[in-house]
C-alpha cells in the first residue's frame, strides 16, 4: 500500500547501467562504474528532488541487486511501495561513453528480465492510481517485449478511465524493436492515443501515423497531424539537439499546443559530462512546471534548464534540486554561497 496518494505515478524497467570509464572501450580494463538507471525511474527521481509524490510501479528480481535497486531510488524520496518483487534477473544496459568525435554506445541485456516476464495482471492499476493526477510511461516499456507492452497499455486505459492524465515519452529504441521483428508503430500509436502530453518530434509522429514524410518536413505539420489524429492531446515537447563533438551540443525545445507552438531560448553545452537522461530530465521538468501551475512558457524554459543541468551530473539521474535548475534559468556562473 501507498503511503500517501502520488501526484504522478510512473511506470517502466529498472536497469543496471554498466559503463565503462570515461574514455576507454567497453572492458578496454577490466572495469565497469554502475549507477541504477531507466527512462520512468529517472523520471520518477527528478520529480521527487522537486518535492512532488512520485509513485514507481515496475517488478526487480528478489534477491539483493532487486534491493539495491529500491533501496537507491527510495533514497532519493520516490515512494517504492508499488514495486513487485518475484524470482529473476534484473535488466542491464552497457555504455561505452563517447569521446571527440567517436558516438556513445548502448548494449541492452534485458531479454527475460524479471520486469519482462511479470504477468501485466500482477499491476492493479485502478489501485496504483488512485488520486493520481498524472501517470508517466514510455515507449520503451513495450519495446521491451509482450508482456510489458500489454502492462503499459493496461495502465494508460485505466489512467484514462479514471480521469489522470497520461505524459508519453516517445524513446523509441529501434534495436529493441528489431528484435521483436516488429518496429512498434501499432502499439505505440494506441499509447499516443492516450496521451495528454507527449515528448515526440517529427519522426515519432511519423512513426505512429505511419507517414513517413512528416519526418522530412517541418515540425509544426507533424504536430498538426499529431492533434488531428490523436483527440485526446493537448501538449507535445521536444528537444533540439545540435551536435559538434561529444561535449560540445547546442540544445533547445519547443512545446506544441493545438493554440500554437512556444520555443525556449537555447543553451551551448561546452564540456558534457553525461548526456544519458537528458531527456528524462527534460520531461520531468516540464511535468513539474505543470504540475506547479505554471504557464506553458516558464514550464517549457524550466524543462528545458533541467536538461541542461543533466548535462553536467553523471549517471542517469538528474540529482539537481529545483533551486540548481532555476540558477541555470538565472544564468551566472559565480559560486553560490
Amino acid at each position: 500500500m501507498l503511503s500517501m496518494k502520488p501526484q504522478l505515478v510512473c511506470f517502466g524497467e529498472l536497469l543496471l547501467r554498466m559503463s565503462s570509464p570515461a574514455g576507454e572501450m567497453l572492458l578496454q580494463t577490466p572495469r565497469l562504474d554502475v549507477c541504477i538507471g531507466g527512462a520512468e525511474a529517472n523520471v520518477a527521481v527528478s520529480l521527487a528532488r522537486f518535492g512532488h509524490r512520485v509513485s514507481l510501479a515496475s517488478a526487480l528480481p528478489a534477491n539483493a541487486l532487486g534491493e539495491a535497486v529500491r533501496d537507491g531510488v527510495r533514497a532519493h524520496g520516490v515512494d517504492t511501495g508499488a514495486l513487485h518483487f518475484a524470482p529473476g534477473r534484473i535488466g542491464l544496459y552497457f555504455l561505452t561513453p563517447g569521446a571527440v568525435l567517436r558516438p556513445s554506445e548502448i548494449v541492452y541485456d534485458r531479454e527475460g528480465s524479471v520486469f519482462a516476464q511479470t504477468d501485466p495482471a500482477t499491476y492493479d492499476w485502478p489501485a496504483l492510481l488512485a488520486g493520481a493526477d498524472w501517470l508517466h510511461v514510455s515507449g520503451v516499456t513495450p519495446a521491451v517485449g509482450e508482456r510489458g507492452a500489454q502492462a503499459a497499455l493496461d495502465a494508460v486505459r485505466a489512467a484514462r478511465a479514471l480521469g489522470v492524465k497520461v505524459s508519453f515519452d516517445g524513446n523509441y529504441r529501434a534495436t529493441m524493436w528489431a528484435r521483436q521483428g516488429s518496429d512498434g508503430a501499432g502499439v505505440l500509436h494506441e499509447l499516443m492515443r492516450h496521451a495528454d502530453l507527449a515528448f515526440a518530434d517529427q519522426r515519432d509522429m511519423a512513426l505512429v501515423l505511419r507517414r513517413p514524410e512528416l519526418a522530412r518536413g517541418s515540425r509544426a505539420d507533424a504536430m498538426a497531424a499529431a492533434f488531428e489524429a490523436f483527440p485526446q492531446l493537448q501538449r507535445v515537447a521536444a528537444t533540439i539537439r545540435t551536435q559538434h563533438s561529444n561535449d560540445h551540443h547546442d540544445l533547445t525545445a519547443t512545446l506544441h499546443t493545438r493554440a500554437g507552438a512556444i520555443a525556449a531560448p537555447g543553451h551551448a553545452l561546452h564540456g558534457i559530462v553525461d548526456r544519458i537522461g537528458t531527456g528524462d530530465a527534460f520531461a520531468a521538468g516540464l511535468l513539474h512546471g505543470l504540475l506547479r501551475g505554471w504557464n506553458e512558457e516558464r514550464a517549457l524554459t524550466f524543462g528545458l534548464a533541467a536538461a541542461v543541468t543533466k548535462h553536467s551530473i553523471a549517471g542517469d539521474f538528474n540529482l539537481a534540486s529545483e533551486a540548481q535548475v532555476l540558477a541555470v534559468c538565472a544564468g551566472g556562473l559565480d559560486v553560490r554561497r
